[in-house]
């Protein structure tokens, strides 16, 4: 008999929590803004004291935005983890100051990522990365399939965590949870099924195929060579 069905983490996207805090209420483009230049300023800046007053800040703006912890306590236990260990590799490699920071530069990040998305609705996200592409036009790259790619990312990479998870779980209950091989295969083949499914399902609404207006233009080209 098969253990208990493990909940699927819905992803970045399905962390949205409806509110009317000034966090809930600033435009998209305004909080995707403060975290590219959050990101940014972390990057620039130096040194674990202004590592952890970001992290304060961030923590500080989750509690504005009030948005309960355990929405992103799923991404963020994973996060943790990792910080842990690029903090811990950091210490022995550079020291405790290059630890702190590159682990609170991490957390802080993340947990601002997490008040973007769950104080904004998906479709309103991707609408503004539709509206940031448009200069992308002009070299050929619709915003549609940059927003469509943004969103395609979001909603895969839970599936992929899903699958890894499910393949560790089939892994241990055949006694192999200790070989690599028994886990990264199966898991590798679901991804690579996944990916064809998602190919074929775009190749079928025509998803990157020139349009009329791109045919119309190859075919004037042609006829003037």
């Amino acid at each position: 008999m098969s253990g208990p069905l493990r909940p699927r983490w819905a992803g970045p996207l399905g962390l949205h929590h409806p509110g009317t805090s000034v966090v809930h209420r600033a435009s998209p483009g305004l909080k995707l803004g403060v975290l590219a230049a959050a990101g940014l300023a972390l990057a620039l800046v130096r040194g674990p004291f202004p590592a952890l007053v970001a992290l304060a800040l961030a923590v500080a703006v989750q509690g504005v935005a009030r948005v309960p912890w355990h929405r992103t306590a799923r991404a963020a236990t994973g996060v943790l983890a990792l910080a842990l260990l690029l903090g811990a590799y950091q210490w022995w490699a550079r020291g405790w100051a290059v630890a702190v920071e590159t682990a609170a530069d991490l957390v802080a990040l993340v947990v601002l990522a997490s008040v973007v998305t769950a104080t904004t609705r998906a479709d309103a996200l991707l609408d503004t990365v539709a509206r940031a592409a448009r200069p992308l036009r002009h070299v050929g790259l619709p915003p549609e399939t940059v927003a469509l790619v943004c969103g395609l990312v979001l909603r895969t990479v839970p599936v992929l965590v899903q699958d890894a998870a499910e393949a560790r779980d089939a892994a241990r209950a055949r006694g192999l949870d200790r070989s690599v091989r028994a886990t990264v295969v199966p898991a590798a083949v679901r991804m690579v099924g996944h990916a064809r499914v998602t190919g074929d399902a775009l190749a079928a609404r025509g998803v990157g195929e020139p349009t009329e207006d791109r045919r119309a233009d190859a075919g004037g080209s042609t006829v003037r060579a």
